[in-house]
């Protein structure tokens, strides 16, 4: 079967739904970012204040402990599980676009390997490997852009006209 390109052939009704859920995606996923930010989560010191706490500061504006071991099973296994959906849904639009094979590739695939270095790296920071912080912040910001990217390139092949090789 050929994806490539489908979706220019799509009903105007499967486009809409394509716009709306693209749409509501993304605003789910800036609120998501939007609580990384409240939770000052945004720059390596505050990764990792995050999950290892900063009671040991003494002037904070907010005092924070370390996560249990609990705490710490669950977000990754809600964060892993329910992104992982997110860049499923997403990449499986990203498929049927007319874009250049290997960008579609790379915005299908990446994801995954940021979600790993992700949570792999909040992980591995909870257990005390302090530059991982650094990784977490990469891993992060990469997966936002391709999140971004994947998003308005699907958004505009939705009403792209396909091209026609002769």
């Amino acid at each position: 079967m050929q994806l490539h390109g489908r979706i220019h052939y799509l009903p105007s009704y499967a486009k809409h739904f394509i716009v709306a859920f693209v749409i509501v995606l993304s605003v789910g996923y800036i609120t998501g970012l939007q609580f990384v930010r409240q939770t000052d989560s945004d720059d390596p010191v505050g990764i990792e204040q995050n999950y290892l706490g900063n009671e040991h500061i003494e002037e904070v504006k907010v005092m924070k402990f370390k996560k249990g071991e609990r705490e710490m099973l669950t977000i990754l296994h809600t964060h892993i599980l329910s992104i992982s959906f997110i860049f499923f849904l997403l990449g499986g639009l990203v498929s049927i676009t007319s874009l250049p094979k290997k960008l579609k590739s790379f915005l299908m695939i990446e994801p995954f390997f940021s979600i790993i270095f992700t949570f792999g790296g909040i992980y591995l920071l909870w257990k005390g490997v302090l530059w991982m912080k650094w990784v977490v912040m990469v891993s992060g910001v990469i997966m936002t852009l391709v999140f971004i990217t994947a998003a308005i390139l699907v958004l505009i092949h939705v009403y792209k006209k396909p091209i026609i090789n002769n």
